[in-house]
């Protein structure tokens, strides 16, 4: 029989910590979330209440919202993560520096048996394993957006990764009822990889006048049965997270994933997606 783990660690409480924080904590976890500063860690909190309070709206909770999120707690430093946590997922902004920092000094503050785990969805696994002492007990759980809702987690192994490590996160994954695909530690793994190129042409054909945002997703979602098209995809996801992820994979893959001059246009005027109201669409 799958679980969840016990105890779970979370770094970051922007909409993705919050989301993996949520998921943790409806399957039974406590959950311990970091964010710096009281301000922010309150807001991380908020965001947690309003997806339970979604998920009760939709009869999707089985015990109060209250009972759930009694099993969140805030610190406001890597440093008060408790030591016998199970489970330590980062979950901060894709910048390979930043990672490395928190991972290490969350390996600092556990116990040798935890596992950690990164939430990205395209550097190197196996490069952010470098900085840990004990690399075997690290992998990649690339957690998708909303995370409460989403049925995946890719499960992203570096050569350092223990058999043990990968068996532990594929039960915690199927704790949480979700499904897992595992791929070797490469470039935007396979979700990123495939998602982005079809983004980064759907964006093209914005440019170039071929069509306009909403027909091309139509084009997708109808014609071939995606869930939504390319670009509202893109507008959820950021802008700015796509452009990043695309810099990332043109610098590793080629020019094939060379970020169009539309999306870097967009993302410079402020234009992200939904978080900041336009994107592609326009969000109320």
């Amino acid at each position: 029989m799958t679980t969840a783990p016990a105890v779970v660690g979370v770094i970051g409480g922007g909409r993705m910590g919050a989301g993996i924080a949520q998921s943790f904590a409806v399957a039974g976890a406590s959950v311990t979330v970091v964010e710096s500063g009281a301000e922010a860690a309150a807001a991380a909190l908020d965001r947690i209440a309003t997806g339970l309070k979604r998920a009760a709206d939709r009869d999707r909770l089985s015990e109060p919202t209250e009972q759930v999120l009694a099993r969140v707690s805030t610190v406001w430093s890597v440093d008060g993560l408790p030591a016998h946590a199970d489970l330590v997922v980062e979950a901060a902004p894709e910048d390979a520096a930043l990672k490395a920092r928190l991972l290490a000094a969350a390996e600092q503050a556990v116990s040798e048996k935890t596992v950690l785990a990164s939430n990205t969805s395209s550097l190197s696994v196996t490069e952010l394993a470098c900085v840990l002492t004990r690399p075997g007990r690290f992998l990649g759980m690339h957690f998708f957006n909303p995370v409460p809702a989403s049925e995946l987690v890719e499960i992203v192994v570096a050569p350092q990764t223990d058999t043990g490590t990968v068996r532990a996160a594929l039960d915690w994954t199927h704790g949480l009822g979700k499904k897992d695909v595992v791929v070797k530690d490469s470039p935007g793994f396979a979700s990123s990889r495939l998602g982005v190129a079809l983004g980064l042409e759907a964006i093209r054909m914005v440019e170039e006048g071929v069509a306009e945002p909403e027909a091309i997703d139509d084009a997708m979602r109808l014609g071939y049965k995606h869930p939504m098209g390319p670009l509202r995809l893109t507008d959820l996801v950021g802008l700015d997270v796509r452009l990043a992820i695309a810099e990332h994979l043109h610098a590793t893959l080629g020019e094939r994933f060379a970020p169009p001059r539309l999306l870097r246009e967009k993302v410079a005027r402020g234009e992200l997606g939904r978080k900041t109201g336009r994107g592609f669409y326009t969000w109320q």
